[in-house]
């Protein structure tokens, strides 16, 4: 699952760089949002890797869980498991700091630093019972509006502080659009479905997690229908302005509205579903594009954030082509991505206790 958004994250970050159409504008924060032009082409292009953010997220969480509470009923050291989390959480949020920020010009503070400090947190909070991070989680996206709107007052930036938490900022120097918060909610929601996995291979629940994933997915979706259907909380400020198909989707992705955390979710949880069901039937290959790209995630994400940045940046190409042009360049750098990732496998596998167990 990971590595399939990853194929559609380099579509979006290949517009992001080079389409002088590259349609963003997913947030209250740009006035006008709301009653934008959405061609259809160009807008679904942009839509479908809303996907990708929600996916990493969540399954970073169910990662971590499926590894971290193996580990704790082996009896291993509370504190060593909390140490490896917290550096890898920060190893994670520093790369926002240094490697993407020195590739995008000025300080890009976006997902991976949302995905370190909510792993971070997880540190502690993996200690609740699964009812209390049922609660947070899905507590968040009820009400995280009505917080958010007592620090952020759109259109326009909020302050930093808030972006770093529950709104969102965006300036000549410096962007923030993941604030911690509803990314935290996230992860914690993708912890609760790993204990699960953990729960269903020792034979402590009957309920497999194909059919979590089944019941969560339609629920989420249904949540999605009535939100945006009323058209009124829970759309972060972003109302729909018609009843086109581009107006149903075009949901805040910066701070993440209810809509879109039901709706991206629930999309993930419907092909989990899917997948889950269909891989026994058609087996795992271990050198198939998806799992390779999956298995590499974070080198996959620096190199080629890097490769379609640096020229956009710094030689003067930022929207130098057109919607044609995102996706020859994407298929390329995926192509050339592949023996790389492959590569990148091996190399990791054959030094398991370097820095590159963190990634």
């Amino acid at each position: 699952m990971r590595g399939f958004v990853m194929l559609m994250m380099v579509v979006d970050h290949a517009s992001m760089a080079f389409d002088a159409a590259h349609i963003d504008e997913d947030s209250a924060l740009y006035p006008g949002a709301a009653t934008m032009a959405l061609p259809e082409f160009a807008f679904f292009t942009r839509w479908m890797t809303h996907l990708c953010a929600p996916t990493f997220v969540f399954l970073a969480g169910t990662a971590l869980a499926l590894s971290v509470e193996r580990r704790v009923a082996k009896g291993a050291d509370a504190w060593e498991i909390d140490r490896g989390i917290l550096v890898r959480g920060a190893i994670i949020a520093l790369l926002d700091l240094t490697v993407i920020s020195l590739g995008s010009g000025r300080w890009t503070l976006q997902v991976l630093l949302a995905i370190g400090l909510s792993m971070m947190a997880m540190a502690g909070l993996r200690r609740l019972p699964t009812w209390a991070l049922v609660l947070i989680g899905v507590g968040w996206f009820a009400g995280g509006e009505a917080l958010t709107a007592l620090a952020w007052h759109p259109p326009g930036s909020s302050s930093i502080w808030a972006a770093l938490t529950v709104a969102t900022y965006g300036g000549k120097d410096m962007i923030i659009k993941y604030p911690v918060m509803p990314w935290l909610a996230m992860m914690v929601l993708g912890w609760v479905f790993g204990r699960h996995m953990n729960l269903f291979a020792a034979g402590r629940t009957r309920m497999a997690p194909a059919t979590v994933m089944m019941i969560a997915g339609l629920a989420a979706l249904g949540v999605f229908l009535a939100v945006r259907g009323f058209n009124g909380y829970g759309n972060m400020f972003l109302p729909r302005s018609d009843g086109s198909w581009q107006q149903w989707l075009h949901v805040s992705k910066y701070p993440p509205s209810l809509s879109f955390a039901a709706l991206e979710l629930g999309l993930m949880c419907v092909m989990l579903w899917v997948m889950m069901r269909l891989e026994p039937i058609l087996g795992v290959r271990e050198r198939g594009p998806f799992l390779v790209f999956g298995q590499t995630a974070m080198f996959f994400y620096l190199v080629h954030r890097l490769v379609l940045e640096v020229p956009a940046t710094y030689f003067g190409l930022r929207g130098c082509g057109t919607i044609a042009t995102t996706y020859w360049v994407a298929l390329i750098l995926l192509v050339v991505l592949y023996p790389a990732c492959l590569w990148f496998r091996r190399f990791k596998a054959a030094h398991p206790e370097s820095v590159l167990k963190y990634f």
